[in-house]
């Protein structure tokens, strides 16, 4: 018996299948154990399968280097041989095919009628026999065609490979695999004695210890696909189980991840059409395969990194995720949050950031950020900008002890309420050299230490006046409620590079802005590409116009009247700007009226607002221009700015929240959370903002939001309710009603305005 025989004989006697006591001994054409090594010939690291012959040459003078199918190690070896194993994975490298025999391909027509067979012989021998049912030994014997069938389809490449065609070519965008087949094949044959199921296990195993060709095309990978199809891999009961299945995803991930570029180019257009409900069930048996290998390595006395780094099986899993990410990428099957792996939230992020950093060429997390969740991406920025802040601090200590200069180790804006974005564009333009310095806000005449609070608020008030449309530097949408550049806007570029700063600091000081931009914008920061999908964010009306544009069935040009000009509001004032040289004279026609929709989308997003986004970038940069960054996704970047706008959930609020004075089941207390319970959602984030100076939750949710309510002097339950919006702390009254207390807090929250009442 071989040692995948073995390690599936345990496995699948041991679980909830039927115990079998039979062997399996494996054809010359399917064994690892009949391939001849020459003990005594040693070359290293690549353990040859067929090694040199007396006369060849000696193995360093002709050796070439190659990299094994599945792990990716780096191998020397003999030009001679045509095949190796590799001392890492253990895989069986051939250089060339190694096909001694053809069976015919498995379908699922074909596998119904050899059980079908099955079972009549089973149920003319018991008619035969006339006694009671049968033993597991005897049940076995009669499917024992099926096991046969099993060794021969799943133990060969060429079988498994054409098995469940649609009898279609294999193209970039067409598996040609009847999927669904696939899926119903596996219940079938799980509803088979054990025997059965071992010998199709057993037999992957061996195929995928020896695929039997280098894979190269994309006709040659159609077998991983079946393979990942099967229900049992995802089945951990035990853990023998576990090990024996995970074993075989480390090869399959492996094997898909060491492919080259033209068939994990198809790759991602089959995983691309893949139902949601089969796409996810893929997602959850990577995650699942990283988490286990997470955990082992947590438990490696090497310390982390250096315990992953190496790990070829965390490489191919991440790598194949890779692939349906990108693949989700082109048809949105599940949130990025599929994604994000919770063990990886436990690793040392720091640690990885900073190997990655290095550009060592070991594995790191932070190559494949989409595993990290927002959570631990913040945790890397907020480390990495602290990291900053206290060299800044450190060079303003320096230069004051030994160069006499007088340096803050603050970045300090002294700012008037009546003249914020003055006071404020100033002097953020002064202090260019000092926007990585913690950030720390004064409001002139008003009393206050800015322990982060002033800070929230001085961040509120000016993202409001700067994208004020009164403003006009922004121009809003009525349908959409967003804001995009204003391309007529006579702001010089300084006012958007500083905007793009404010934006920056937002991000550097972990301050959550009220921003109204829609998602084109932080595609646009990360140097990804808009296009006309994107317009239907934050200019609807346009995008539907253009789509019956498109979809019209008629004389477009005499119906629709289009020019191949643009036009854009300059303060009321219509301004017609051409798309192409003399656009004006050149009509919009059924032949050309993609490329108009194509052009005006590009003037739009692109060229109409080159001048003002290329400064809102360089200031954005300039401020936020660390590799932290890029470990974003779009969509993050706008949660990371603008926060949550989902409605609260004021139980897990409530989790959060210390009490100092008050028990949490006091009269109070309990009123107060029924009060907010009972509130509009407009109410309930206007009393967020009394109490916080932001108005949105963390993108990470309510959870990681921290409250304190304190009780306030027992003589005084005639004054309003209070805030410390630095710390986050509510300060309340023992109000005598609840009515008083409703009241009281409503008062405090419509007619506050910083640390006053109007």
């Amino acid at each position: 018996m071989s040692t995948s025989d073995r390690e599936a004989d345990h496995v699948y006697t041991n679980n909830n299948y039927v115990k079998s006591s039979s062997s399996h001994q494996l054809t010359d054409d399917t064994r690892h154990n009949d391939l001849p090594i020459d003990n005594n010939t040693s070359i290293d690291p690549a353990q040859l399968v067929n090694p040199p012959q007396e006369n060849d040459p000696e193995p360093d003078d002709l050796t070439t280097m190659g990299h094994c199918l599945c792990c990716n190690t780096e191998l020397k070896y003999p030009q001679t041989v045509s095949r190796f194993r590799c001392p890492v994975c253990d895989t069986i490298n051939d250089l060339k095919p190694h096909i001694r025999q053809y069976s015919q391909p498995l379908s699922l027509k074909s596998l119904k009628r050899s059980i079908h067979e099955c079972k009549l012989k089973e149920k003319a021998r018991g008619q035969l026999l006339d006694q009671g049912p049968f033993s597991d030994k005897e049940r076995e014997s009669i499917y024992e065609p099926i096991e046969h069938l099993m060794e021969t389809v799943y133990g060969s490449w060429l079988c498994l490979n054409h098995s469940f065609s649609t009898n279609e070519e294999t193209t970039l965008d067409n598996s040609a695999i009847n999927m669904d087949d696939v899926k119903d094949s596996y219940q079938l044959i799980l509803n088979m004695p054990v025997n059965i199921i071992r010998s199709m296990m057993s037999s992957i195993d061996r195929l995928l210890k020896r695929p039997s060709l280098p894979l190269r095309r994309i006709g040659d990978i159609r077998f991983l696909l079946i393979i990942l199809e099967n229900p049992l891999l995802s089945q951990h009961n035990f853990p023998a189980e576990t090990k024996y299945h995970h074993n075989l995803l480390k090869r399959v991930f492996g094997i898909i991840s060491c492919l080259n570029n033209e068939c994990h180019h198809a790759l991602v257009n089959w995983f691309s059409k893949y139902p949601p409900k089969r796409f996810s069930s893929k997602i959850e048996l990577i995650q699942a395969f990283l988490s286990h290998r997470i955990s082992r390595t947590m438990r490696s006395p090497l310390p982390l990194p250096t315990a992953y780094e190496s790990d070829w099986k965390i490489a191919s899993a991440s790598r194949v995720m890779a692939l349906f990410f990108a693949a989700n990428n082109q048809s949105n099957k599940v949130p990025i949050c599929a994604f994000y792996n919770t063990m990886a939230d436990y690793i040392n992020l720091m640690g990885d950031f900073e190997s990655w950093q290095s550009r060592s060429g070991k594995f790191a997390f932070c190559q494949y950020p989409f595993l990290l969740s927002m959570g631990s991406k913040m945790k890397i920025v907020e480390s990495d900008a602290k990291q900053q802040m206290e060299t800044k601090w450190r060079e303003a200590f320096f230069n004051m002890l030994f160069h006499q200069k007088a340096s803050m180790p603050y970045l300090i804006l002294r700012v008037r309420r009546e003249c914020l974005i003055d006071d404020s564009l100033r002097q953020l333009a002064q202090n260019k050299l000092d926007l990585k310095k913690s950030l720390r806000i004064e409001f002139i005449g008003e009393e206050g230490v800015d322990a982060g609070g002033l800070r929230k608020e001085w961040f509120l008030l000016l993202v409001r006046s700067l994208f004020d449309a009164q403003y006009g530097m922004f121009n809003f949408d009525d349908d959409s409620n967003l804001c995009w550049f204003n391309p007529a806007s006579f702001e010089n570029t300084d006012q958007f590079f500083l905007v793009g700063i404010v934006l920056g600091l937002a991000i550097y000081n972990s301050t959550i802005l009220d921003v109204h931009l829609p998602l084109a914008c932080y595609k646009k920061l990360l140097n990804l590409p808009v296009n006309f999908s994107d317009l239907e964010s934050f200019r609807p009306a346009l995008k539907r116009g253009f789509e019956q544009l498109l979809d019209f069935d008629g004389d477009v040009e005499n119906v629709f009247c289009r020019s191949f000009v643009a036009e854009i509001d300059a303060y009321g004032e219509r301004q017609c700007i051409p798309l192409i040289p003399n656009g004006d004279k050149i009509m919009v026609t059924e032949e050309n009226r993609q490329e108009f929709v194509s052009l005006y989308t590009d003037f739009l997003l692109n060229k109409s607002v080159e001048r003002q986004f290329g400064a809102f970038k360089r200031g954005f940069y300039h401020v936020c221009g660390g590799n932290a960054l890029s470990l974003f996704r779009p969509e993050e970047i706008e949660l990371l700015i603008r926060g949550s706008d989902e409605p609260l959930e004021i139980d897990d609020l409530k989790g959060q929240t210390e009490y100092e004075g008050f028990d949490e089941d006091e009269e109070t207390i309990v009123n107060f959370w029924n009060i907010m319970k009972a509130m509009e959602p407009s109410m309930q984030r206007k009393l967020l903002m009394f109490v916080t100076g932001s108005d949105r939750i963390p993108a990470t949710g309510a959870t990681q939001m921290k409250l304190k309510i304190s009780c306030g002097h027992p003589d005084e339950c005639d004054r309003l309710p209070s805030a410390h919006t630095c710390f986050n702390q509510l300060i309340l009254y023992k109000y005598k009603s609840k009515d008083k207390l409703e009241k009281m807090l409503l008062t405090a929250i419509l007619e506050s305005q910083g640390f006053y009442v109007r």
